[in-house]
């Protein structure tokens, strides 16, 4: 019974605050009652902790964005993660396109210029597609983790000790206006006492009245310094937390050089990766040349074919300049034949050149009127023009 007694009068204390506070708040709004302020470094940290959540969220969320384009999979991971449980691996976007290039290599057959470029495109697809887990797993744990443990962590304890404040802000201010209503109705009672001498049964009447204002002045008088008390207090212990969002901004820069060096790390693969298939297969001018102009004129390709071949010798590894000077031109020259090595495969682009493919030994002469970067090569009963970037001249 005492106990029930209790939960009684505790919630219907709690109720009253409740309605005091409702009731405080409410006249703010409307203007009617004075507000107590925050001093101004305190209204800066919380300032400053909105606009660290605020982007702290969005960079949080475009971050995940970035590492995981699917949302799909994103809700996946996000419902696993709150069951606690492992989601279930699968290929990422570049090892499943490796595995496609892969399998269609094999059916295209490995000994064909085509099938054999789709291997080794699609085995440095799946090394890509290893990388990229990489990054994903790291920037998750040094990047995303740290961000995301403030939102939910610390940022989530500010709000809550925030609000403690908002409500000891209320209940000061309450407090205040009881004691100005007090001083008012006490100051009121007086000069009624003074207006009205001459009849003893009002002065009793008054007297009492006066003293028990004066009293209820007394006790809002002291539950205004015991509110002022809990605020300085609350106040106190909501700014030493924000005051540790400067340790937090150190702490997520260390966070953020972390995924950059990720990035780096995995960029910096991808590039060798690429590199070192670029250096397998070679140059492919004539393969693309060969795709976008099935349906255009042959004067097209003619035009078009020497650039494209000049730009990619560039790009390609020397070939020996003493052989494209003196060999080649040795060649022209005379109305002889010599053997050549092929350094690259090569699909022809059209009937009027020879495919190649990589280490195979040709037989190459010069014609009259042939343009300088082509020579014509033999293999069997096939000939054709083949590009003097993609042969070795031999002994």
């Amino acid at each position: 019974m005492n106990i029930m007694d209790f939960n009684v009068k505790k919630l219907a204390a709690d109720a009253g605050t409740f309605l005091s506070r409702a009731v405080q708040f409410t006249e703010e709004k409307l203007g009617q009652a004075e507000k107590t302020e925050l001093d101004a470094h305190l209204e800066n940290l919380l300032s400053k902790a909105e606009c660290t959540k605020l982007w702290t969220e969005k960079i949080m969320k475009q971050t995940e964005v970035l590492l995981q384009p699917n949302p799909n999979a994103r809700i996946e991971e996000f419902v696993y993660e709150k069951l606690d449980r492992k989601a279930p691996s699968r290929m990422n976007n570049p090892e499943l396109l490796g595995q496609y290039m892969i399998d269609a290599g094999n059916e295209f057959g490995p000994g064909t210029a085509y099938g054999n470029a789709l291997i080794k495109c699609g085995e440095t697809q799946k090394r890509i597609g290893t990388a990229d887990r990489e990054l994903i797993q790291t920037s998750a744990i040094n990047f995303l983790t740290p961000l995301r443990n403030f939102i939910e962590g610390d940022y989530k304890t500010i709000t809550k000790e925030r609000k403690l404040l908002q409500n000891k802000r209320l209940d000061l201010d309450a407090a205040k206006t009881r004691l100005k209503k007090a001083k008012v109705a006490e100051a009121r009672a007086a000069q009624l006492n003074t207006s009205q001498p001459e009849e003893n049964n009002i002065m009793v009447n008054v007297s009492y009245v006066l003293n028990l204002l004066h009293v209820k002045w007394l006790k809002s008088e002291q539950e205004v310094r015991i509110t002022q008390s809990e605020f300085d207090r609350q106040a106190e212990i909501t700014r030493l937390l924000l005051e540790g969002i400067s340790s937090t901004h150190a702490h997520h820069l260390r966070c953020l050089n972390d995924f950059v060096e990720a990035q780096m790390t995995y960029y910096a693969q991808c590039y060798q990766y690429m590199l070192d298939l670029q250096k397998q297969l070679g140059s492919f001018p004539s393969t693309f040349l060969s795709n976008n102009n099935q349906s255009s004129s042959a004067p097209v390709q003619s035009v078009s074919t020497p650039s494209v071949l000049a730009s990619a010798s560039a790009s390609l590894p020397s070939v020996s300049n003493s052989i494209v000077t003196s060999g080649i031109s040795e060649l022209k020259s005379s109305s002889g034949s010599r053997k050549a090595r092929v350094l690259y495969d090569y699909d022809a682009a059209n009937s009027s050149e020879l495919s190649l493919l990589a280490d195979e030994v040709i037989t190459v002469y010069s014609i009259p009127g042939m343009d300088s970067d082509w020579l014509m090569g033999e293999r069997g009963n096939q000939k054709g023009k083949v590009p003097i970037t993609y042969l070795e001249l031999l002994n």
